[in-house]
């Protein structure tokens, strides 16, 4: 992988957005199917292919009616309740969390009816809910659903039992069709395969691409039809290339078992760094020969950012110099080439430090933007009196690099931290989120103690700024240190009702037995629950690693 785009080889003359230096023409009278013309037909038909969507979901009505029918037999003896006054009735009723936002002119009704007017208003909300949810209510038009629902009520109630029925009615509606990804695509391809070939023709001696004229896709198409664009395999050059791969292979080790020994012995972050790096080395092979505005626009720091993100600043400095004598030699032993790319992915090493933040990524990318532009400016300066076109293109080009590189490293951030166990910032936020599996568990199951994590996480997160630690780690493994006690929460003071302790019934040495197996069951539930290594960390340290 790592000599493969090192071997150079004799370019073709022409690429796309070249400059034609003379006409080229048909050697012969030819005809042949044009997969670019025909992709692009097909790209259209997929375009206006209608989205499809799925049936109503008869379980989500039925859990609607289930849902309804509980609310207004709460809401019945609400109304029941001779001994509560207006406001307490009012205030149970908007408790209710389908109905926090009830008018109060409907509340105001909904208590003043009559007890048969009031069944008569239950029996009527079940049935224009059971009549809504059986149409479909797609995504994004649940208001459009709601406003439908006075269409469905009962002409025979009065005027306040219909207000009460709609206003009811309106709150249990949910969506019931979403938007069918595989029968869109099943449709878009369906839509696809019947587009029929596109067949061109050149007669012998006709031009296809004129002296002057820009090179386009389908020129490119034509040319590597008719033969006209060959490469040639130098095979001095092949075994030269593959020698400097092995000395910037074992230099790169050389350096990261200096500064970096515990990533070599590590093998997932080992193998990591190998693939990313490969990668890399694969991309700017097939980006460096590709002309002016590829070869600036290949996204060589993007291998930098996540070096530093994942494995630490020390990989990201190795793999920024090797990145950037391969990009070198690729472009023809480029010494402009070999600086850009390696500048560029320093830059982004040196000022990335932490990513606590998704804005410090592109941070660093403003940076590299910055030091490419100061690149194209030294090493292009004394031809931009001859091209000036040529140097305000290329400095763009640097500046767009920069952004491309920050979003290509976000976005590969949010795959190899699952993938390979690493603790990335895109990961911890996720886990930061609330609505979390395992947190929303601890939240329902012993929420005292989730109260409790809450309040470590931020004294520990305060801590951790001061000392100049991970803050969001911190954080983060304060929220899951106690999810063990999730398998018996009323074992642990803070979840305990008064004059309610079960450890009262058993003897000393099961009671510290329940009290020590918290952290266990907590490292279990992390492993189920695939919580990062770091993260899984905070389970036993919190009690010392002695448990």
């Amino acid at each position: 992988m790592l000599v493969l785009p090192l071997l150079p080889t004799e370019r073709v003359v022409l690429e796309e957005g070249d400059v034609a230096p003379r006409d080229i023409r048909a050697p012969r009278r030819f005809a042949y199917e044009s997969a670019l013309l025909r992709a692009s037909e097909q790209q259209r038909a997929a375009a206006g292919v209608t989205p499809v969507y799925t049936l109503p979901d008869p379980a989500l009505a039925r859990q609607q009616l289930d849902r309804a029918r509980q609310v207004l037999d709460y809401l019945g003896s609400v109304r029941a309740d001779t001994l509560a006054s207006f406001a307490q009735q009012r205030g149970w009723i908007l408790a209710v969390p389908e109905l926090a936002d009830l008018p109060p002119e409907t509340l105001d009704s909904l208590l003043a009816l009559p007890d048969q007017g009031w069944d008569r208003v239950q029996l009527e909300t079940l049935a224009v809910i059971d009549q809504a949810m059986r149409r479909a209510i797609r995504e994004g038009y649940l208001e459009n659903a709601r406003d439908g629902v006075p269409a469905l009520v009962s002409l025979d109630l009065s005027d306040e039992e219909t207000a009460v029925a709609i206003a009811l009615a309106r709150h249990f509606l949910v969506p019931n069709s979403f938007l069918d990804p595989a029968a869109t695509a099943r449709a878009q391809a369906r839509a696809r395969e019947d587009v029929s070939s596109v067949l061109r023709t050149f007669e012998a001696s006709q031009v296809i691409v004129r002296e002057g004229a820009r090179v386009e896709a389908l020129d490119i198409e034509v040319l590597d039809q008719l033969g006209l664009r060959q490469s040639q395999v130098r095979w001095d050059d092949v075994a030269g290339g593959g020698l400097l791969a092995v000395l910037a292979t074992v230099l790169l080790c050389l350096y990261l078992v200096r500064f970096e020994p515990d990533l070599i012995w590590s093998g997932q972050q080992f193998l990591l760094l190998v693939l990313l790096t490969s990668l890399s080395v694969l991309g700017t092979g097939l980006m460096v020969p590709g002309g002016v505005v590829l070869r600036y626009l290949a996204p060589t720091p993007a291998l930098a950012l996540l070096a530093s993100a994942t494995l630490g600043p020390h990989a990201g400095v190795a793999t920024a110099v090797f990145l950037g004598g391969v990009a070198g030699v690729i472009a023809d032993n480029s010494l402009e080439m070999t600086t850009y790319a390696a500048l560029g992915g320093l830059v982004a090493a040196l000022t990335l430090r932490r990513v606590e933040r998704i804005s410090a990524l592109f941070r660093a990318g403003a940076f590299v933007s910055l030091a490419h532009v100061v690149i194209v400016v030294i090493f292009r300066l004394p031809q931009a009196a001859a091209e000036p076109g040529d140097l305000l293109v290329t400095a763009l080009t640097g500046i767009v690099n920069g952004g491309l590189s920050a979003s290509l490293a976000l976005g590969v951030l949010f795959l190899v931290g699952p993938l390979f166990d690493i603790t990335t910032t895109m990961r911890l936020i996720e886990l930061s989120r609330p609505d979390h599996p395992l947190l929303q568990r601890l939240l329902r199951e012993a929420p005292a103690t989730y109260h409790h994590s809450l309040m470590v996480a931020n004294l520990a997160e305060q801590a951790a700024e001061r000392i100049g630690a991970d803050a969001l780690l911190t954080r983060v493994g304060a929220y899951y240190h106690d999810v063990g006690k999730i398998s018996r929460p009323y074992f642990f003071t803070e979840n305990q009702v008064e004059g309610m302790n079960p450890h009262n019934r058993l003897d000393p040495h099961t009671s510290a037995a329940v009290i020590i197996d918290h952290v266990k069951d907590g490292l279990e539930l992390a492993r189920r629950y695939r919580l990062p290594r770091r993260v899984r960390a905070f389970i036993p340290e919190h009690h010392g690693t002695n448990w």
